[in-house]
């Protein structure tokens, strides 16, 4: 976090909650914004990704609830957060991919191609 959001958080903001993954969040003391209402934002723990905002706190950033949503019971078919691994080099790439080689399987010839002279 820069400086000059901890400044502002420390000056202009009342402490709502904190999720699972350690992000804070935080509501504008007195400052209204867009249509007279309050200012909300989150000061992430780690690395700044909005994928790490779970639903409930992404309904409450955005007006949607005026109070945090409980967290639903842990399911078993939930799994666990992961990044976006967009332009990492972790990120997918399909088969034929220049970055997996640039090659892809020969066409089957399930299809014809079209030509503009027929």
């Amino acid at each position: 976090m820069s400086f000059g959001t901890w400044l502002y958080t420390k000056m202009h903001g009342d402490k709502v909650g904190e999720d699972d993954h350690g992000n804070v969040y935080y509501r504008s003391k007195t400052r209204k914004r867009w249509g007279n209402r309050e200012q909300r934002w989150v000061v992430y723990k780690g690395e700044h990704e909005a994928s790490k905002v779970p639903p409930e706190w992404h309904a409450w950033l955005h007006h949607t609830t005026d109070n945090p949503i409980e967290a639903a019971a842990d399911k078993t078919w939930v799994k666990p957060h992961v990044p976006n691994l967009t332009g990492t080099e972790a990120a997918y790439y399909p088969l034929g991919h220049d970055f997996r080689g640039g090659h892809r399987a020969p066409a089957t010839g399930d299809y014809q191609a079209w030509s503009p002279d027929s």
